[in-house]
């Protein structure tokens, strides 16, 4: 490991110890998963209910987002953005002044405003590339960056009533291999403005250009990625490949999800995200429990 711990205001993460646990709160009205928080009711009171539940089940992070990633979503203002997520940001620190917030978000100018509001850690699913200001924010403020690979394309996705849409042009030399190059890229990128390894963790882009057989094999190929040497993230929840696999909708993909996030775990995942934070908290500790033996 580059580093076998991170401090995170009053936390400390122990890598290898234990599954830290991130709950989704998704302030969009049009989530894959059918949990966007604006089509809810107020944004603000949403979310605080749903951090509540989140944190009382033993959620470790809450993951801020103001935009959808779903394959095919059409992209959104930084104005927007920052309408939807601050207000989010600002409620969830005063009312859970130690609870962890991380902002996702691709855009420099967000991140800084979610920083100034109290998120502590940054969630890029472009990995640093979108935005060239981005890592230079991310090291100005000293937060961890969690580094995503993504080779979303637009023109290669496919939509499919009730499943959802998924990825099915993406094309791979090596699958395993093109991701840890490409995820190192994106290191190389982090180091040069200043972000040091003990703040970098990775993320190999569950469902982000890429078919269904390719995140089947990401996730069982986990622990290679992991030997890279940096803590991973593992964000498989409700993906349209569970929905694929089980021929199911996005609201009845709990128990796939949990399957991913077991193995995952075996394979070395240190941080999952997911929506059901209940349930999915419990395989972790059971998971944790079978395989760290700590």
């Amino acid at each position: 490991m580059k580093s076998s711990s991170l401090q995170v205001g009053n936390f400390t993460f122990e890598w290898g110890s234990r599954t830290y646990v991130m709950g989704i709160l998704n302030v969009t009205p049009d989530s894959f998963s059918g949990d966007g928080i604006i089509a809810k009711g107020p944004a603000v009171e949403v979310s605080l209910s749903q951090a509540k539940e989140f944190l009382d089940a033993g959620a470790h992070i809450l993951d801020v987002g103001g935009e959808s990633t779903r394959p095919g979503s059409a992209p959104v203002t930084t104005e927007q953005e920052m309408e939807r997520v601050i207000p989010v940001v600002q409620a969830l620190k005063q009312n859970f002044p130690d609870a962890l917030i991380s902002i996702d978000t691709y855009k420099a100018s967000v991140a800084v405003e979610a920083f100034r509001a109290g998120a502590q850690i940054l969630n890029d699913v472009w990995a640093l590339r979108a935005d060239p200001e981005l890592g230079k924010v991310a090291a100005k403020y000293r937060v961890p960056v969690i580094l995503m690979h993504n080779r979303s394309n637009p023109a290669s996705v496919e939509v499919r009533e009730k499943l959802g849409n998924a990825y099915i042009g993406s094309e791979y030399q090596n699958l395993i291999e093109d991701v840890k190059r490409e995820l190192m890229d994106s290191v190389a990128i982090a180091h040069k403005v200043g972000i040091p390894d003990g703040r970098i963790i990775l993320d190999p882009g569950i469902g982000f250009g890429k078919t269904v057989t390719h995140n089947l094999e990401l996730i069982n190929r986990l622990d290679e990625i992991r030997a890279l040497g940096y803590p991973v993230l593992l964000g498989p929840s409700r993906k349209s490949f569970i929905g694929f696999t089980l021929d199911l909708p996005a609201d009845q993909r709990v128990e796939g999800t949990a399957a991913t996030i077991a193995i995952g775990i075996a394979r070395g995942a240190d941080i999952v995200r997911v929506h059901d934070v209940v349930q999915i908290a419990r395989v972790a500790k059971m998971t944790d429990a079978l395989v760290r033996r700590v």
